[in-house]
C-alpha cells in the first residue's frame, strides 16, 4: 500500500482478513455440534460492516514511526475490529437495541434458534452474550498469530490489558449512570472510556507500541487521539436521534427510550428550565415511547439549541485534534492519512 491515503482500498484489506480468519473459526465452532450454526452464523455477521477505523488508526500509528506497509500488521490491527465487534453485540444486548446496521442485533437474530425453548428470550440473550466473548477471545488469537515478531507483539501486548480495563469501565458508567439526572461531565466520561479511547487514542498507541515509538510521539498519539475519539462519539449521539435510520441503520429511539448518559441529552437538561425538565421526566425512559413522544424531545433539544452545543462541542476537539497533530514532526503520507481520518471520524451520516 503507498503512502497515499485510500480509506476503501483500506477497508477491503481489513475486511478481507476478518472475513476469512472469522469464516475459519466459525466453521470450526460449528463442527463441535451442528446445533450451535445459528451462534456460529451470528459471528460472522458481526464482522460484516463497519468503517475500520480502530484498524486504521492502528496502521498509521505503525506507519507514523516510519515503518512500511506490512500484511503482519494489517491482521495485528484487524484485531481491533473484532474488539469493536465484541463491543458492539455486548452493548446491544445491554441496551436492547432490535438493530444494527439495519439488522437484527445478535440477541434478536439468535431468538429462532431457541423460540421452542423455555425462557426463549432470555435464551438468546444468553448466547448473544457468548458471541461477544468469543469475538474477544478471537481478537486476542489473531493479533498474537498475525506474524509480526515476538518482541513487536510484546510491547504492545500491556495496552490490551488498558484498552480491555477502560473500555469495560465505561459500559459499566453507563450501566451506573442510565436514568440518572442527566450531567455533561458525567456523560463526557462516559464517552472517553466506553468510545473515545478504544476507537482512536489506544489503536494508535497500540501501533505505536508495535513499531517501537518513542515517548513524545506517543504522547502526541494521545493528545490528537482522546479529543478526537470524544468528537467521534458526540457525533454519534448526534446520530442516534437525529439521524437517518436508513443510514445508521440503528433505531432514533433507542438512547430516549433507554435514558442513556448522552452528552445531547445532558446538555439540554443543563438548559432546560423546569417546564421543558418536566416534559422530559414524562418521555425520558418510556418504553412504550412512540413517534409522537420523540418528536416532543427532539422539539425541546432543537428549541433550547442544544444540537447546536455539541456540534460546537465536536469542532473544538477536532481542532484540539488537528492541533496536536500539526505539533508533530509526522512524514507527510502519515500525516495526511490522519487529517483525512479525523473527518472521517466526525463528518458522517452513519
Amino acid at each position: 500500500m503507498s503512502d497515499r491515503w485510500d480509506a476503501a482500498a483500506f477497508k477491503t484489506r481489513v475486511d478481507e482478513v476478518l472475513h476469512q480468519f472469522v469464516a475459519r473459526e466459525a466453521d470450526l465452532f460449528a463442527e463441535i455440534d451442528p446445533s450451535l450454526a445459528p451462534v456460529a452464523t451470528q459471528l460472522e455477521a458481526a464482522v460484516q460492516d463497519g468503517k475500520r477505523l480502530r484498524a486504521a488508526f492502528c496502521y498509521w500509528g505503525w506507519r507514523a514511526v516510519g515503518q512500511p506497509d506490512s500484511f503482519a500488521l494489517l491482521r495485528a490491527a484487524a484485531s481491533l475490529e473484532l474488539i469493536h465487534a465484541a463491543a458492539v453485540v455486548h452493548d446491544d444486548l445491554i441496551d436492547d437495541s432490535p438493530l444494527r446496521h439495519g439488522r437484527p442485533t445478535a440477541h434478536v437474530a439468535l431468538r429462532g434458534a431457541v423460540r421452542r425453548r423455555p425462557r426463549s428470550a432470555a435464551a438468546a440473550r444468553s448466547l448473544a452474550m457468548l458471541v461477544g466473548d468469543l469475538l474477544m477471545g478471537m481478537a486476542g488469537q489473531l493479533f498474537a498469530t498475525s506474524g509480526l515478531p515476538a518482541a513487536y507483539l510484546g510491547r504492545a501486548r500491556p495496552l490490551w490489558s488498558v484498552l480491555g480495563r477502560e473500555l469495560i469501565a465505561g459500559e459499566c458508567l453507563e450501566i451506573l449512570r442510565t436514568g440518572s439526572e442527566p450531567d455533561t461531565e458525567a456523560s463526557l466520561q462516559v464517552i472517553r472510556y466506553k468510545t473515545a479511547k478504544y476507537t482512536v487514542e489506544q489503536p494508535l498507541l497500540i501501533g505505536g507500541a508495535l513499531a517501537g515509538a518513542g515517548g513524545r510521539l506517543r504522547e502526541g498519539y494521545s493528545a490528537y487521539g482522546l479529543p478526537l475519539g470524544e468528537a467521534f462519539q458526540l457525533r454519534d449521539d448526534l446520530l442516534g436521534l437525529f439521524g437517518d435510520p436508513e443510514r445508521t441503520g440503528k433505531a432514533n429511539a433507542d438512547d430516549v427510550r433507554g435514558q442513556r448518559p448522552t452528552a445531547l441529552l445532558a446538555e439540554t437538561w443543563r438548559i432546560a428550565g423546569e417546564d421543558d425538565r418536566t416534559r422530559l421526566r414524562a418521555l425520558l425512559g418510556k418504553r412504550g415511547l412512540d413517534e409522537a413522544g420523540l418528536h416532543a424531545v427532539r422539539e425541546v433539544m432543537c428549541r433550547l439549541r442544544a444540537p447546536s452545543l455539541v456540534e460546537d462541542m465536536i469542532t473544538a476537539r477536532v481542532e484540539e485534534a488537528l492541533g496536536a497533530l500539526g505539533d508533530l514532526d509526522l512524514p507527510a503520507g502519515a500525516a495526511d492519512a490522519l487529517g483525512a481520518l479525523a473527518n472521517s471520524a466526525t463528518v458522517r451520516l452513519s
